[in-house]
């Protein structure tokens, strides 16, 4: 098509020519989708790997629909996000009393949820705030009140990211269009 073998936006050689650009889009939206995924699943930095497609994608158009006070907009709710996360499930637990060893307790519990599929990821936090809460030598009831708190403020904390997620993904789309 009038693209230049020698140019560096083409594959010469091949019978084919490739447009790098449509290949960053779909890259950038890649890294948005699997960040989505990533406000769920614990393994995946969720809301830094979505403004890492959205940055890819105004790059990949020069800046010229995205620029950079929405993309300074869009980092900023990235940053907050990450404190959201942890001030939910702090919250939650320190709402019902709970313990460093049960907070601990959680974050191992929601890793190795990740290997016991959806209920894992699920039943992951409390089982982990429980056994951490009866390690630090708590009777059976308050351990399951701390459990069910820290695993409250968990899900909380997901929810609020997954609602950044969605709303980073719209300020974006506007961005785009308007």
């Amino acid at each position: 098509m009038g693209q230049n073998a020698n140019s560096p936006d083409s594959l010469s050689g091949r019978g084919f020519w490739m447009d790098f650009t449509t290949v960053y889009y779909v890259l950038a939206g890649l890294l948005i989708l699997v960040g989505i995924a990533g406000t769920v699943l614990p393994a995946l930095p969720g809301l830094p790997l979505v403004f890492a497609g959205m940055l890819l994608a105004a790059w990949a158009g020069n800046f010229e629909q995205v620029g950079w006070l929405m993309l300074t907009v869009l980092g900023l709710l990235t940053l907050v996000s990450l404190g959201v996360d942890f001030l939910a499930t702090a919250m939650g637990a320190k709402r019902v009393g709970a313990s460093k060893l049960a907070l601990i307790g959680a974050m191992v519990g929601t890793f190795a949820g990740l290997f016991f599929g959806p209920v894992g990821l699920f039943a992951g936090p409390f089982v982990g705030a429980l056994a951490g809460e009866l390690i630090h030598s708590r009777q059976f009831g308050q351990a399951t009140k701390v459990g069910v708190g820290t695993w409250v403020g968990i899900l909380v904390g997901t929810v609020l990211k997954l609602g950044l997620a969605f709303a980073m993904v719209a300020l974006f789309v506007a961005a785009w269009i308007f």
